[in-house]
């Protein structure tokens, strides 16, 4: 009996707990909010798979969540639309009134073009999560939101977001998440954050903010993520950062930060994660990595700090990457080899001062890049499989330093030099007989003046010639080696490009000075790491672009950018009109003015209507900009001997003209190819650890295939108008490129609508251009870079898209919705994959090149040029190279199953 009344009982309590539980979730008990689900249901288009109009919403429509009989909760991310609702995508979610027990919403990857509705402030008054990532949102953050005071999440990232970061956001005493990252959001970084909050993440990245980062985020003790990189963010970093003891990441990455690291540093015992790379630091390190145990990893390359490197820092316990090059830190090496981190750390410490000895093999570290340094004597043995070595002064090690510059560092400094092993003679030259030196003097005399007349007579000639050839040089579209000559009075490009020190001004400075009305504010563009862009009037009326180069801090760069283009000139390329170097510390470049800037700035333009809508590109007008964009690529990779690797394709180096024909800038990264070496394995590893690429910012592969990866990004830009695509690459931009290229099949057309730009409109045979180019793009987006198709190919494609999408035996009407083997490669392929005779280059990955010369990275403008290094190339067949689409394409079939 007692055994029975605890059987009863315990049913009884499960019967209870069935009871509330179903009185919480199982059924609606509001018409109007069913009403109201409905109208969303109609207004987004959803399917009925999704959202079955004669059941119950509560207890069978995915996403939605209800308690005690409301909805409290919708998940429509990632949902598919029906065809109706694909042709009129908006932010159409007005129903959402009427949902006032609503505490979250979630439409991250679900296509809402549009500006966030005012109302969401006032009407929503119970939501605490609102998640719209990757939803083509645009316009400005409405200052209404700060009117939700229940909100702990607000994710907004991956958008088209304009205009300014809302005061009201900081006044949000809940809001523990705020992502606003890659927008395009400016002015400075609201004030209001500084009042008490619960922040435990704040990301602000890849947005265009200015000013100084406000002392106040110092006071958000609970702040434990901080990512305001990539904007430009000016003035010194807060000491008030440094009572952040909670905080264990810290990206301030790409901005104009000055002045130097702050003591106060030592206070964040909790970082993993510092990177403060690309800015203007300088100074001494302070001691503060005494107290920093947990720090993984340290990326202060880029700026302008000096002194000795502390030993601190390479003893951290848990120090797994160190990048501190680029900088001007010396001493020497003695206490760097008895560090005490652990083994398989990263260490990059190249372009700097470093000198003295190597004392160890360094057997304890993965990779270790000390390359444009001035370290002598000799290396350990083992050292060489691990380490990068080159520029320095060593002793029988190939690419080092001239005897002339080492010796000349090492006697600035009052130090010894081993002469790289060579004992310097002390004896002086035995004199020549006089006879004989006057003899050898005659010689010399007549062998300079038969020099000098042979010099000038080639010089006439080769006026003559030019002047003949002229005319037939300006009508030179897409040539391989000269682009056109500057129209109107605009100087030419200098004829002898091979010696920049030869190269006379274009320009005087008072010309440049009174064109951009004397550098004032009103001309300037933008603020760049290698120099300052700003727009002027020729007085013949000729708008330029004029970048102000500081040679004292940027010399490299400037000397860069007259090499580049006195070497190599196409029609692709960024116009370069001249240069002035009158001025002793003020250096001037000049470029042909683009009337319609750059890609990202012109996919989406505001309409001349009374309503400042957005207008963006039709479809003829990017495929244009995709071929045009391939074919400077392609002269890069496959014309210029040895090849060219831009290795900074994205929107914004991408120009227009005012016929949107397009000329590549953004110049300052460009290097020569270079073979397989260790190097690329250091940068892969300076990124961020979900990176399936390095960032164009950082220290990207010298590789065609590094070029090739960036331009798919484009054409992903180009097909589903998601801006920010091609210059970001971490997690978030990944996360966005799997989702979207699950979209991409050769085997259903259909697939690709879901993903194609909602502002573009596309008919049936359109269609099939847009699938093509998708097709392309997901073969240059392919894992392993020795199978993305090289330039010439995608070019090819991207003239003849419809030969991707149908069969060659079929006539041209017909789509192909299914394949062989055989015909998908003959289709997408044509010739390409079965010519022996075809090579591509193989791809190459180098270590990042600095000192003199062309070979210093930079911050890379819309305008610029940069460095040319020089290497061997090893080739092999373009089938080895191209990836083979049916495997990708069973893979997909395989996962749908």
């Amino acid at each position: 009996m007692e055994k029975t009344l605890q059987v009863l009982l315990q049913i009884s309590s499960v019967l209870l707990l069935i009871r509330c539980t179903l009185a919480q979730q199982a059924f609606l008990n509001s018409s109007t909010e069913r009403l109201a689900l409905l109208d969303l249901r109609s207004s987004l288009g959803l399917r009925s798979t999704d959202w079955p109009i004669k059941s119950d919403p509560c207890s069978t429509w995915n996403g939605v969540h209800c308690k005690n009989g409301h909805v409290t909760g919708i998940n429509i991310s990632g949902f598919k639309r029906t065809h109706i609702g694909r042709q009129n995508r908006s932010f159409s979610v007005d129903s959402l009134v009427n949902l006032t027990f609503l505490e979250s919403f979630n439409a991250s990857s679900f296509s809402l073009p549009g500006p966030i509705p005012s109302w969401f402030g006032y009407r929503l008054g119970s939501l605490q999560v609102l998640d719209l990532r990757f939803s083509s949102v645009a316009g400005p953050i409405p200052e209404s939101i700060g009117n939700l005071t229940t909100l702990n999440a607000l994710y907004l990232s991956d958008n088209r977001l304009t205009g300014s970061v809302p005061y009201a956001l900081g006044q949000l005493v809940k809001l523990s998440v705020l992502d606003l990252s890659r927008n395009s959001l400016t002015g400075q970084i609201p004030t209001s954050f500084a009042l008490p909050s619960n922040l435990s993440r704040l990301d602000l990245s890849s947005n265009y903010l200015s000013g100084p980062i406000p002392y106040g985020l110092g006071n958000i003790s609970t702040l434990q993520f901080l990512d305001l990189s990539d904007n430009s963010l000016a003035a010194s970093i807060p000491v008030e950062l440094g009572n952040l003891s909670r905080l264990f990441e810290l990206n301030l990455t790409k901005n104009s930060l000055s002045g130097s690291l702050p003591v106060e540093f030592i206070g964040l015992t909790s970082l993993q994660r510092l990177e403060i790379g690309d800015n203007g630091l300088e100074g001494v390190l302070p001691d503060i990595f005494t107290t920093l145990d947990n720090l993984r990893v340290v990326v202060l390359s880029g700026n302008n700090l000096d002194g000795a490197i502390p030993g601190a820092l390479l003893s951290l316990p848990n120090l797994q990457v160190l990048d501190l090059s680029g900088n001007n830190f010396t001493g020497i090496l003695s206490n760097f080899s008895s560090n005490g981190n652990a083994g398989g750390a990263l260490f990059n410490l190249s372009n700097n001062l470093l000198y003295g000895s190597l004392v160890s093999p360094f057997r304890n570290f993965s990779l270790v890049d000390l390359s444009g340094n001035y370290i002598q004597g000799k290396v350990p043995d083992g050292s060489q499989s691990n380490i990068s070595l080159d520029r320095n002064c060593l002793q029988a090690v190939l690419n080092q330093r001239s005897l002339e510059e080492c010796k000349l560092f090492y006697d600035e400094r009052g130090l010894n030099f081993d002469n790289f092993g060579a004992p310097e003679s002390t004896q002086p030259p035995s004199p020549e007989p006089a006879p004989k030196k006057r003899k050898r003097w005659i010689y010399i005399l007549m062998g300079l003046l038969v020099g000098v007349a042979f010099i000038v007579i080639l010089v006439l000639m080769m006026v003559v010639v030019l002047r003949k050839c002229d005319k037939r040089i300006t009508n030179q579209r897409g040539s391989a080696n000269v682009g056109p000559v500057p129209e109107g009075d605009i100087p030419s490009l200098p004829k002898d490009p091979a010696n920049i020190s030869s190269l006379r001004d274009s320009f005087t400075y008072e010309q440049l000075l009174s064109s951009t009305r004397a550098f004032s504010e009103a001309n300037l563009i933008r603020h760049g790491h290698s120099g300052d862009l700003f727009q002027g009037l020729l007085d013949g009326g000729c708008p330029i672009i004029v970048k102000k180069v500081d040679f004292r801090s940027k010399k490299e760069s400037y000397m860069t950018e007259l090499e580049l283009f006195s070497k190599y000139s196409h029609t692709r390329l960024v116009p370069f009109l001249g240069h002035c170097s009158e001025n002793e510390n003020e250096k001037l470049l000049v470029y042909k003015y683009m009337p319609n800037g750059d890609l990202a700035s012109s996919l989406y333009r505001v309409s001349d209507l009374e309503d400042d809508s957005l207008q963006s590109l039709d479809w003829i007008t990017r495929l244009k900009i995709a071929i045009g964009a391939a074919e400077g690529l392609a002269y890069l990779h496959h014309e210029c001997n040895p090849p060219l690797v831009h290795r900074d394709i994205q929107a914004s180096s991408i120009l227009l003209d005012d016929k949107f024909e397009v000329r590549i800038g953004s110049l300052s990264e460009v290097r020569i190819q270079e073979g397989d070496s260790h190097h690329n394995v250091l940068t892969r590893f300076l990124r961020k650890p979900q990176s399936s690429e390095p960032a164009p910012s950082g220290s990207p592969s010298v590789s065609c295939a590094y070029d090739v990866y960036c331009f798919g990004k484009v054409l992903l830009e180009l097909i589903t108008g998601k801006l920010g695509i091609s210059k970001s690459d971490d997690a978030t931009t990944k996360e966005w490129l799997e989702h979207t290229l699950g979209y991409i099949s050769v085997y259903d057309k259909e697939l690709v609508t879901k993903i194609v730009d909602p502002s573009l409109i596309v008919d049936e045979d359109l269609l099939e251009e847009v699938w093509a180019m998708a097709i392309v793009a997901r073969s240059c987006l392919n894992p392993k870079p020795m199978k993305r198709p090289p330039m010439k190919y995608i070019l090819k494609a991207l003239e003849n898209p419809l030969k991707v999408v149908r069969e060659e035996s079929y006539s041209s009407q017909r789509l192909r919705t299914t394949s062989s083997r055989r015909s998908w490669s003959t289709a997408f392929f044509g010739s390409w994959r079965h010519s022996s005779s075809d090579n591509a280059t193989i791809v190459g990955h180098t270590n990042r090149e600095g000192g003199s010369g062309l070979r210093q990275p930079g911050r890379v403008g819309s305008y610029g040029s940069g460095g040319i290094e020089h290497s061997s190339s090893n080739k092999r067949f373009s089938n080895e190279i191209f990836p083979e689409p049916l495997e990708m394409q069973d893979l997909e079939q395989q996962d749908e199953n």
